[in-house]
């Protein structure tokens, strides 16, 4: 029978393990996975209509597979799809079946994960998505007001795929953001600029994902007011925004709802089969030696690496947001 799940849950309150300059453990944060119902409904989608395109797909299976996913029987297609320099990758389940995303979920449910997608024109953007006829979970794109000095000029617009997983269309104004999304060259969506969570506690949460992973804070913010509201579909929202990055790879965006508070926690039930589970990628230099600093015991050594990865283990941040730690590809 296969272990119970790998999940560690990390409360780091009577110490921190702070990574020093030049001694972060991440390399990269990698691949943002998302389990979804139909994988070849999901690449159409993330594919004819985000513009991502499909690398390689893959079936796995057997007694490697489950320790690391925690899940007895498991049999699943693995795509994994590109928009610039960025990836994710699209996990159907044959075999068990998980629940459905919940259908109340809402922007500050603690189990809330999105990508924002990057895009040079935004109301283009939203013109294409109502084309295809995309479910908002925004009432329409967004403009930051000027008043908030980091994300002042800022335009988003969130929406949900085909299974309810959040997403989000950014357009950044000149001097915010990575540079590189100014340089468009006529494309109209161009990257994944970071993962955002939900988090009940910032300060836990960056006792988790700088003091111990060594992600670096990359910029605070805190946003409030009817175009925030509008955002995320959340009455009254009042966010203390915190994003972090490793030396490469998409931002991890700490989202705290300081109003309302209502939002719910993470299923302690869950599993990587459920359609709520979304996996960030953490390449680490040392996965072993990183596993043990988390507690979370050896990685699980695969069969191969067809995935891109020869070892990996499943570890959960304060909230219960799934982090993928694997070791380099050989």
């Amino acid at each position: 029978m296969t272990a119970a799940p790998r999940f560690v849950l990390l409360f780091l309150v009577a110490f921190a393990l702070r990574a020093e300059a030049g001694d972060a453990p991440i390399a990269s944060v990698g691949a943002i996975g998302i389990t979804v119902s139909s994988l070849d409904r999901a690449v159409a989608f993330y594919t004819e209509v985000l513009g991502f395109e499909k690398r390689e797909e893959h079936e796995v299976s057997g007694p490697e597979y489950e320790r690391l996913a925690g899940v007895f029987g498991m049999r699943a297609r693995i795509a994994t799809l590109r928009l610039g320099g960025e990836a994710i990758e699209l996990t159907e389940y044959l075999v068990p079946r998980g629940r459905a995303m919940p259908p109340d979920s809402r922007g500050n449910d603690h189990w809330f994960q999105h990508i924002a997608i990057v895009t040079s024109d935004l109301d283009r953007a939203y013109a294409l998505l109502r084309q295809h006829g995309v479910e908002h979970a925004s009432t329409g794109p967004q403009r930051l007001p000027d008043w908030n000095p980091n994300a002042g000029g800022i335009e988003a617009f969130y929406f949900r795929d085909p299974d309810g997983h959040f997403l989000e269309l950014i357009e950044f104004p000149k001097g915010k953001g990575d540079p590189r999304w100014q340089r468009a060259n006529g494309r109209l969506l161009l990257g994944i600029d970071h993962t955002a969570i939900v988090v009940a506690d910032t300060d836990a949460s960056l006792r988790f994902y700088r003091d111990l992973l060594g992600l670096r804070v990359a910029g605070t913010s805190e946003n409030w007011g009817p175009e925030q509201e509008h955002l995320n579909g959340v009455f009254g929202a009042r966010l203390r925004i915190t994003t972090l990055r490793a030396p490469h790879g998409p931002g991890v965006e700490l989202l705290e709802y300081l109003t309302p508070r209502d939002g719910r926690k993470r299923p302690e039930d869950a599993r990587p089969n459920d359609l709520l589970h979304w996996e960030t990628a953490l390449l680490a230099h040392d996965a072993k030696a990183l596993a043990m600093r988390l507690g979370a015991g050896a990685p699980v050594e695969l069969p191969d690496a067809r995935l891109g990865y020869p070892e990996a283990v499943l570890v959960a941040d304060p909230d219960g947001h799934v982090l993928r730690v694997q070791g380099a590809a050989p």
